[in-house]
């Protein structure tokens, strides 16, 4: 009797995670926190002005915000196109990198809203929220109910996309960071994880600076509008700059220590930082929302080293994980 050898290809094709209770929840709570940001980008484009106040630059029709509230219904359905592939046993066999750059980019999006939705109301229950005069003296740009509904709406869909594939993930590729980190990079990869961290750690003390109250580099009306709500942002920015740097520096020196936290790192922080970088860079190219951030040069400098940050972490970690799998 002969027996038929099994193909590689196939003998090595990891299942599809056991989709259990608990990740069907997970994956109906996530379809479900897309829900309003969808149905409130459709009626924007329709011409509803529910939760726009009179005077707002919103409420102006122009091309660049149709073409944004376009691109940003696209970006959430895509969300749950994403879930589908995370929880569909066909999933496990799309291409790594047809998913791998949509989960970054939703990393690096919701990473900074997930961390600092919930700080804002923390401060605000703290009471050190924007004061009353501060808060009228703004423009008017969106009602409040918008943030909240919209922001809670991200961070739910943060907490359940990670639920959802931090198991596909390790059982799709869990090997790559099991395990210590091991060798050194070569030497061309320590020098652009040395840029990462310069450039990062400059990027981070600046928004740090910034989120403590500083207003060198920022317009009268920016430093004018600084509060606590706003200064959780701008650390939570600063934090994940020095997260990439931090990253990006361990997975390139190697050694012993366990793979998996700076490979965390060296992804969120990434992910981070290039996502918003370019998301900011690009939104200062549209109209100016009353804070005059066009005109300072160390805002376009500090949003652009941002997502340089971003680039140069990322490609440490694509040399990384390159090295692992070829190993």
């Amino acid at each position: 009797m002969t027996t038929r050898a099994v193909p590689t290809t196939y003998a090595t094709q990891p299942s599809a995670p056991a989709l259990g209770a608990g990740r069907r929840i997970l994956r109906a709570v996530a379809l479900a926190a897309t829900v309003p940001y969808l149905t409130l980008k459709t009626a924007w484009l329709a011409g509803s002005q529910v939760g726009i106040p009179d005077g707002s630059v919103l409420s102006e029709p122009g091309v660049f915000f149709t073409v944004a509230n376009s691109v940003t219904l696209a970006m959430d359905a895509c969300v749950i196109l994403l879930v589908l592939v995370l929880t569909r046993p066909w999933g496990i066999r799309v291409p790594a990198w047809a998913l791998t750059v949509p989960v970054f980019v939703a990393t690096g999006l919701l990473t900074p809203i997930l961390l600092g939705f919930p700080g804002q109301l923390l401060v605000r229950a703290l009471g050190f929220g924007v004061d009353g005069a501060t808060e009228a003296a703004q423009e008017p740009f969106l009602d409040p109910w918008v943030f909240n509904v919209v922001y809670a709406g991200f961070t739910i869909q943060g907490l359940a996309l990670a639920g959802l594939f931090v198991p596909y993930a390790r059982e799709r590729w869990g090997r790559l960071w099991r395990g210590v980190l091991g060798q050194r990079l070569p030497s061309s990869t320590g020098v652009v994880a040395g840029a990462a961290a310069a450039v990062g750690t400059a990027v981070g003390g600046v928004f740090l600076y910034w989120g403590f109250g500083g207003s060198a580099g920022l317009s009268a009306a920016a430093a004018a509008s600084h509060s606590a709500e706003r200064g959780t942002v701008s650390v939570i920015h600063g934090m994940c700059a020095l997260l990439a740097a931090a990253g990006a520096l361990l997975l390139a020196r190697g050694g012993e220590r366990r793979a998996g936290w700076p490979l965390g790192l060296a992804w969120i922080g990434s992910a981070a930082t290039l996502s918003w970088g370019a998301w900011m860079v690009i939104a200062l190219l549209g109209p100016d929302f009353g804070q005059g951030e066009q005109s300072s040069g160390l805002v376009h400098l500090t949003y652009s080293g941002q997502m340089i940050t971003g680039l140069l972490a990322a490609a440490v970690l694509t040399r990384f994980l390159g090295s692992r799998r070829s190993a």
